[in-house]
C-alpha cells in the first residue's frame, strides 16, 4: 500500500489528477480584459487571443464528449430495475437511465454550435464517433458533433436579471469561448414515471395545487382494483412538485458534473474561465432562437381561477415566454417529450418506452451497440414496460398538460442554470495583485507550449 509521501512522489494518473484539483481555481481576467474601477483596476496591454480550435475541442469533450459504451451493470430480471436504463452511450459525465440530458451550446467569436447529445444522432453513426474517441481525435470528433445554429456570438443582455451585477465586468469577452448546458426534463421525467408506475414500485400522484386530488391517476388506485398505492399507511404517496424537484435536482447535478469537468480541463490547458450566473428562465433561449412559446402568468403559476381571475383583474396577468425547444434548418435538435415535438402526451411515453423496447430498442434491436458480450441474453432476460405503467404514465402526463398547458407543470421543458467563460489569462494582472501561487505553472507555460507560433 502507498504511503501519502509515495503517492505525492510517484508521477501517476493519481499525481496529475491531484495536481489539477489542488491548482483549479476562477480566474476571470484574460489577454485584452479591463476592469475599470476598485483596488484591482487593470488594462491589459495585450490584444484577446480567442481559444484555437484544439483548445475547444478538449474543453468540449470534458464536458460533453462520448467515451464508450455504458456498462449497464444491472440486474434486467421482472422487478429488479434494469430495464430503468434508457440509453447505452456514455459521455465524461455520468447521466441517470444513462439518457445523457443536458445539451451543450457553445459560442466563439465566429459562431454559436450546438453539441449533439448520443440520443440527438441515429444509432449506426455511434460507432465511428465512439472510434474518434477511443483514437483522441478530439477536433474530428468536435466537428462531427457540433451543428452551426448562428453566424458569430449570441449573448442575451449582461444587465440583471439576465446576469448579477457581480459577473457584469468579465462577462462576454470578445475573444472568450463561452459554454452553456441546457437541461432537457421531460425523457428523464417520463422514464422515471414508466419506472414508479410499474406494478413493483406503485407510487400514487397527487395534485397539491388542485386540493391534493389525483393527478389523473384515480383508476388506477389499488383501492379501485388498480396497482398503484393510494393508501397513505404505505408511504407511496408524492406530490407533483415533489416529483418534479427530484427531476430538476437530478438533471442538474448531472450539468453541475459539465460544469466541473470544463473547470477541471481549464486548469490542465493552463486556460483561465469561470462558472457563472445563466439561470434567466428564457433570456438565454430567445438569444439562441429556440422555438419560444408564451402563456399567460396565471396558467403558468397554475393558480386556480379565482386566483386567476383577480391577476386579470388588476391587469397583471401578463405573458411569460419560456422555450419549447431547438430547430435548425426545420429539423428538430433538442426536442422535450411533449408537445408541439409531438402530437400528444400520449404519443411522447410512447416514444419514451421504444427507445427502450421499440423496434431498435435499446433492449430489442440495438441492444447490439453495447459493451456486453452477450446482448441476446440481456434482451431475453429484459422484461417489456408492462401496459399497465404505460396506461398510467399516459394517464398522469396527459392530466399535467391539459391542467397547466405544458410539461412539466412547474418549470419549462429546457433550462438554463449556470454558463461557464474560458479564456487565455493575463499572467500580468495576477502577478501585479496576487502572490506567485494565484498561477500554476500550467497556466504560466500555456502561451509557450500552446501558441509557439
Amino acid at each position: 500500500m502507498l504511503t501519502n509521501e509515495e503517492v505525492n512522489q510517484t508521477q501517476n494518473p493519481v499525481t496529475e489528477l491531484l495536481n489539477i484539483l489542488r491548482n483549479r481555481r476562477t480566474r476571470r481576467f484574460g489577454l485584452g480584459m479591463k476592469m475599470a474601477s476598485g483596488p484591482m483596476a487593470f488594462e491589459s496591454r495585450q490584444p484577446g487571443l480567442p481559444l484555437s480550435e484544439t483548445e475547444e475541442a478538449l474543453l468540449v469533450y470534458a464536458a460533453a464528449g462520448v467515451t464508450g459504451y455504458a456498462l449497464a451493470d444491472l440486474v434486467f430480471d421482472q422487478g429488479q430495475g434494469g430495464t430503468i436504463l434508457s440509453g447505452l452511450v456514455g459521455r465524461t459525465v455520468a447521466s441517470g437511465d444513462a439518457i445523457q440530458t443536458v445539451g451543450l451550446v457553445v459560442i466563439n467569436p465566429e459562431a454559436t454550435y450546438y453539441i449533439k447529445r448520443p440520443q440527438d444522432r441515429a444509432p449506426e453513426e455511434m460507432p465511428e464517433l465512439l472510434r474518434l474517441s477511443e483514437q483522441q481525435d478530439y477536433v474530428e470528433l468536435y466537428r462531427r458533433s457540433r451543428v452551426k445554429i448562428r453566424a458569430g456570438r449570441t449573448a442575451p443582455p449582461a444587465e440583471p436579471l439576465y446576469n448579477l451585477d457581480v459577473n457584469r465586468w468579465s462577462l462576454y469577452d470578445p475573444a472568450a469561448t463561452y459554454f452553456l448546458p441546457v437541461n432537457e426534463l421531460t425523457q428523464m421525467y417520463i422514464n422515471g414515471l414508466l419506472e414508479i408506475f410499474n406494478e413493483t414500485t406503485g407510487v400514487y400522484v397527487l395534485d397539491e395545487r388542485a386540493g391534493f386530488r389525483p393527478a389523473g391517476l384515480k383508476p388506477f388506485a389499488r383501492s379501485r382494483g388498480g396497482h398503484l398505492e393510494d393508501d397513505p399507511k404505505r408511504e407511496r404517496l408524492i406530490t407533483i412538485q415533489q416529483l418534479e424537484q427530484l427531476v430538476i435536482e437530478f438533471v442538474t447535478l448531472e450539468q453541475g458534473m459539465v460544469l466541473q469537468n470544463l473547470g477541471l480541463m481549464v486548469q490542465a490547458l493552463g486556460l483561465g474561465g469561470f462558472p457563472h450566473w445563466g439561470a434567466h428562465p428564457y433570456g438565454w433561449f430567445e438569444a439562441l432562437g429556440f422555438r419560444m412559446d408564451a402563456m399567460p402568468s396565471s396558467q403558468y403559476l397554475g393558480l386556480n381561477k379565482l386566483l386567476a381571475l383577480g391577476l386579470k383583474l388588476m391587469g397583471q396577468d401578463r405573458p411569460v415566454p419560456y422555450a419549447q425547444g431547438l430547430e435548425h434548418e426545420g429539423q428538430p435538435l433538442l426536442k422535450p417529450f411533449c408537445p408541439p415535438f409531438y402530437p400528444s402526451m400520449a404519443a411522447a411515453v410512447r416514444a419514451v418506452a421504444d427507445r427502450k423496447f421499440g423496434p431498435t430498442g435499446i433492449f430489442t434491436g440495438g441492444a447490439h451497440l453495447s459493451a456486453w458480450r452477450d446482448p441476446a441474453a440481456v434482451s431475453a432476460a429484459a422484461s417489456p414496460t408492462s401496459p399497465a405503467a404505460i396506461a398510467a404514465t399516459t394517464a398522469y402526463c396527459d392530466y399535467v398538460f391539459k391542467r397547466y398547458g405544458r410539461f412539466p407543470a412547474y418549470p419549462p421543458p429546457l433550462r438554463t442554470v449556470l454558463g461557464f467563460q474560458a479564456n487565455h489569462v493575463d499572467a500580468e494582472f495576477y502577478d501585479r495583485f496576487y502572490r506567485p501561487e494565484a498561477l500554476s505553472e500550467t497556466q504560466r507555460s500555456h502561451m509557450a507550449e500552446w501558441h509557439k507560433g
